[in-house]
């Protein structure tokens, strides 16, 4: 017996990775970028001018910087609460969809603009 049924793709496993990338950063990254900015600089333990950390932040590694501590985390805290709202019975899994990665994905835009324009 054949079975004439089209399996419906899902883009689900785009969401899961974006998620684990984000819950990574969230784990290696921030705490140290906290580290850093909370505590070394405040301290003067470091010493950062303005030039340095423009130069830097508009480099290739500012571009990957942006991406570990902005992009992904977004993603995966978007990614929690659209599957809290899932839990709370929301019925609107579609919009609910839409509007927590869509939010993700422009808050994503929002500071690669950012990072182009050097705002």
């Amino acid at each position: 017996m054949q079975q004439n049924k089209k399996l419906k793709r899902s883009d689900e496993p785009i969401w899961w990775g974006l998620f684990s990338g984000g819950g990574v950063c969230f784990a290696v990254f921030l705490p140290s970028v906290i580290f850093f900015y909370g505590l070394l600089l405040p301290l003067e333990l470091v010493t950062l001018d303005y030039q340095q950390a423009s130069q830097w932040f508009f480099s290739f590694w500012g571009l990957v910087f942006v991406g570990a501590v902005i992009i992904l985390p977004a993603f995966h805290s978007l990614h929690r609460i659209r599957h809290a709202l899932y839990d709370v019975k929301f019925q609107q899994k579609t919009l609910i969809k839409w509007l927590t990665m869509g939010f993700a994905a422009l808050l994503s835009l929002a500071s690669l603009l950012i990072w182009v324009l050097g705002l």
